[in-house]
């Protein structure tokens, strides 16, 4: 786990960088590529973090040279950088991009492959080691991985390292995870697979292990005796974006809740890791998500909130309904909101609820965890004119602005003993200086080094999968009533809010 910028990092503890390699990218021609990847590249190269002896192979149908590629991403990089390019780190890029044109099914594709790569390597001087990025559709992870243990560029040997970056959705239940991870270990070893979720590439997320276990003010309070509740909010203002074909055979749940909602629920609360090695920490995830009870179907009626837009206005910008976007089904019955409460079985989370939601064509565009505390006795404030104590939020923010706020309550200057809330802010931006990153720097040199830490285990996903798999059972088994249930520009359907006023809870409220 790294800090992109030089000026954070003393000397000692400067940051090498990666060991010579060719990231391989699949899909290279799609938006991934351009929007994220590239730019990523050069944020690392500009703090000095990829060696010299390194170079990118794009692989994709669209027939183009390398020439046209490198012509392609530097036009790209120019509307998608996280800043300003630097022409002279661009071109030390620009000069190690290759591309090949073929298919992700054809044999012969892997031969150039195999014989680009050797070129490669004796022009760059990479030394035979490679990391795959599969940017395409899930449908090709498993034929993609198989060909290329088929022409012999999966297997590690003579201290060269073959890794593999896939991108999510890792399934889209429980058995196909299973079949996937099977499929990925016929080839490959656990060690050489690195599931992404470019969530826990964000310097906040990364920032709760250090926040929790590196301060003796919080670690004595993360716990049921002073914790109320939790809450784990991700909503975005855009609705599907032309990507309704995909989005139908998705959802909110499969798309965000089973990944970056579990990811962010498994580093809140899972129990110290014996150190930051990667075996240790994934261990911690993985007793974490095996302590939330399970949810029946009675639990998931009750539990569980689902909904899906209609046409309204975010930002002043008129948004038409889900059922109207292209290639959505007129009476689609895929939720675009998801509300859960989930319940850990544990000694340090006992009877504390977590409340999870994610959701489109929200206000604002928000992630965020907000831990509640539990209210003080309002014994000694009787005879004020204090009516009630507020409770104290302590609200980790993970984008757009990152950083760290606490909500205390303060007494308001006066005669009288009033009591208002008031807050600490802690930015990012404004403490460190750091420049925007996309989230995947951190991820992709630590798969250039080895280290597994931010990315998912196996088992952490198929235990994920699990806790998912009954609500998509009951849901399959008793379509929503009432779609669409919530207008575009909303905090969602009424029934969330229901969710937690029954537990005499209510959402943070949240500015937007």
């Amino acid at each position: 786990m790294i800090a992109i910028q030089e000026k954070t990092v003393t000397d000692e503890q400067q940051v090498q960088p990666a060991p010579p390699c060719v990231m391989v990218i699949f899909g290279a021609s799609g938006d991934l590529t351009k929007r994220l990847l590239m730019p990523s590249l050069l944020n690392l190269a500009r703090g000095k973090l990829l060696p010299d002896e390194f170079a990118v192979v794009g692989i994709a149908r669209r027939q183009m040279s390398s020439d046209d590629f490198r012509a392609q991403m530097s036009q790209d990089i120019q509307e998608f950088a996280t800043g300003s390019v630097d022409r002279d780190t661009w071109d030390w890029l620009a000069q190690r991009l290759y591309y090949l044109s073929g298919s992700f099914e054809d044999a012969n594709s892997y031969q150039q492959l195999a014989k680009l790569l050797a070129q490669v390597d004796q022009e760059r001087g990479t030394g035979g080691n490679y990391l795959y990025y599969l940017a395409t559709a899930s449908d090709f992870f498993s034929k993609i991985v198989r060909q290329l243990g088929d022409v012999g560029l999966a297997q590690e040997s003579e201290g060269h390292w073959r890794r593999v970056i896939i991108e999510k959705p890792f399934g889209n239940d429980l058995d196909s995870a299973r079949n996937l991870n099977q499929n990925l270990g016929s080839v490959l070893s656990e060690n050489q697979i690195y599931r992404i979720d470019h969530y826990l590439g964000k310097e906040t997320v990364q920032n709760i292990l250090v926040f929790r276990f590196g301060n003796g003010l919080f670690e004595p309070v993360w716990n049921r005796n002073y914790i109320d509740h939790v809450q784990i909010t991700v909503a975005e203002t855009v609705g599907v974006e032309g990507r309704g074909g995909f989005y139908e055979g998705a959802g909110a749940l499969r798309d965000m809740v089973e990944n970056h909602l579990f990811q962010l629920l498994a580093m809140t609360a899972m129990e110290p890791p014996l150190s930051f090695d990667a075996g240790a920490l994934r261990d911690e995830k993985s007793k974490l998500l095996h302590a939330i009870l399970p949810l029946s179907p009675e639990a998931v009626h009750s539990q569980v909130v689902r909904g899906q837009y209609d046409e309204g206005t975010v930002k002043g910008k008129h948004i038409s309904a889900y059922r109207a976007e292209p290639r959505v089904a007129p009476d689609s019955n895929t939720e675009t909101y998801v509300a859960l409460k989930l319940m850990i079985d544990n000694w340090r989370w006992a009877g504390v609820p977590f409340y999870l939601r994610t959701g489109k064509v929200m206000p604002k565009r928000v992630s965020e965890i907000a831990i509640q505390f539990k209210r003080v006795p309002h014994l000694m404030f009787r005879q004020t004119s204090v009516e009630r104590v507020t409770p104290n939020f302590l609200v980790l923010h993970i984008q757009p602005d990152e950083g760290i706020s606490l909500q205390f309550g303060a007494k308001v200057p006066g005669p009288v003993v009033r009591m208002d809330t008031v807050e600490m802010d802690f930015h990012y931006h404004d403490y460190f200086g750091t420049q925007p990153t996309t989230g995947y720097e951190t991820l992709i040199y630590d798969c250039m080094i080895g280290d597994a830490t931010l990315f998912q285990r196996s088992d952490n996903v198929e235990i994920g999968w699990s806790v998912v798999q009954p609500i998509l059972d009951a849901w399959k088994a008793s379509p929503p009533s009432r779609f669409p249930n919530y207008a575009a520009g909303s905090w969602g359907p009424q029934e969330a809010d229901q969710l937690l006023e029954r537990d005499g809870r209510h959402w943070r409220k949240i500015d937007g």
